[in-house]
């Protein structure tokens, strides 16, 4: 669980994307902070990743992941987001946990320090990524890169689309809905200025006959004119 409002909101933030990235694949289970036991009748071996992804298992909520009634599959791809509370010696036992039992991508991140670091499966050992900067996840397509400062994380989904936290998408949204609005807003003044236009060329049309015909009376062709 988190233990402080910055890492919470990496976590949210992580989750999310990647679970909204891949909405429209069923076959692939997107879950944060969920308790994973790996060995069946050995329920003190478990982790719970801050962000895992398991391809190949069906969408849906669940209590935990259990491995052995998931097919045997192992969540390909693991984030955790790093506190200060977490220790050096805490780290290494994930690593080891998650190089025993299967996973492919670990991906460890610490938004206080900026440190980012990774891990990808050769063989039976996860070996680490030499630079993570600009580095794609083989499994999701995300891309690491570094803001402008280099000091925070930034992810990008295979489309290009940055990953936003909730207040960013909800902001986002709402100029996209007050862009719509003025949109609206300019075709109606343009609408209503082009009937102006129209009735304006209506009224200078019924002047120029009323002109007509009263020249008419006087004897006036005004067509000869």
């Amino acid at each position: 669980m988190a233990d402080n409002t910055l890492q919470f909101r990496w976590i949210v933030t992580i989750q999310g994307g990647i679970d909204a990235m891949l909405l429209d694949n069923p076959e692939v289970f997107v879950a944060g902070a969920l308790l994973w036991y790996p060995v069946e009748g050995q329920p003190r071996i478990n982790a719970a990743p801050d962000v895992m992804v398991a391809f190949g298992r069906p969408k849906g909520d669940r209590r935990s992941y259990l491995q052995w009634e998931e097919g045997g599959i192992a969540p390909q791809v693991v984030f955790k987001v790093r506190s200060h509370n977490n220790t050096n010696a805490e780290m290494a036992r994930k690593l080891r946990f998650y190089e025993r039992y299967g996973v492919e991508e670990y991906y460890l991140y610490d938004p206080e320090t900026g440190n980012l670091n990774g891990w990808q499966r050769q063989d039976a050992m996860l070996a680490e990524i030499a630079s993570m900067d600009g580095w794609t996840s083989p499994r999701l397509g995300v891309r690491f890169e570094r803001d402008g400062d280099g000091d925070t994380l930034v992810l990008y989904q295979p489309s290009g689309e940055r990953f936003a936290t909730y207040v960013e998408l909800v902001s986002q949204r709402e100029q996209g809905r007050q862009y719509t609005e003025q949109a609206q807003q300019q075709a109606e003044q343009a609408q209503q200025q082009a009937e102006q236009a129209q009735q304006q060329a209506e009224q200078a049309h019924q002047r120029a006959e009323r002109l007509a015909a009263r020249l008419r009376e006087l004897g006036i062709d005004p067509d000869s004119a």
